[in-house]
């Protein structure tokens, strides 16, 4: 297994009581009322920024389980030239890309206009916390380097 494939530690077992802290925000932003199939979007899209393979396996595994479909997972990299997301979507997607790149973005006006037009002020919070969220658990899986699942078929084919 190349370096990069090799698990730095267990964050979570390194400092428990970091990671409880972590659960009840994650538990809050889950259940915070904004559409389940939304937040699946937004969590894969930041993890798409970040290339963070273990988020990126588990939520789109979510989401299909939730019943997300194959294309819309497939084209969310390229949200912006599909017809497959509604406005609503498209306003979070924008508005995760802003918040998860703000250092080079800066979160334009464009990103706040859409995300004001779409969502109460209370659900912009929301989601701007849900965004921060998987942020902070792509940094730490990517961080640590921590492994996403794999079955034997997929360890076979791999070589």
């Amino acid at each position: 297994m190349s370096s990069h494939l090799t698990p730095r530690m267990n964050p979570w077992k390194a400092s428990p009581a970091a990671y409880k802290p972590l659960l009840e925000l994650q538990a809050y932003t889950d259940k915070c009322g904004l559409e389940h199939s939304l937040l699946e979007l937004v969590k894969t899209r930041a993890s798409q920024i970040n290339g963070c393979a273990f988020c990126l396996e588990m939520h789109t595994r979510e989401a299909r389980a939730a019943g997300e479909s194959e294309a819309r997972l497939y084209l969310l990299n390229a949200w912006h030239e599909s017809p497959l997301y509604t406005d609503r979507e498209r306003a979070a997607l924008e508005w995760t890309e802003a918040v998860t790149l703000i250092s080079e973005t800066g979160i334009p006006d464009t990103a706040w206009e859409a995300v004001r037009k779409e969502f109460s002020d209370q659900e912009i919070v929301d989601l701007t916390v849900a965004i921060g969220m998987i942020n902070v658990w792509n940094r730490l899986a990517v961080g640590f380097r921590t492994l996403h699942p794999v079955t034997e078929e997929q360890q076979r084919k791999a070589g």
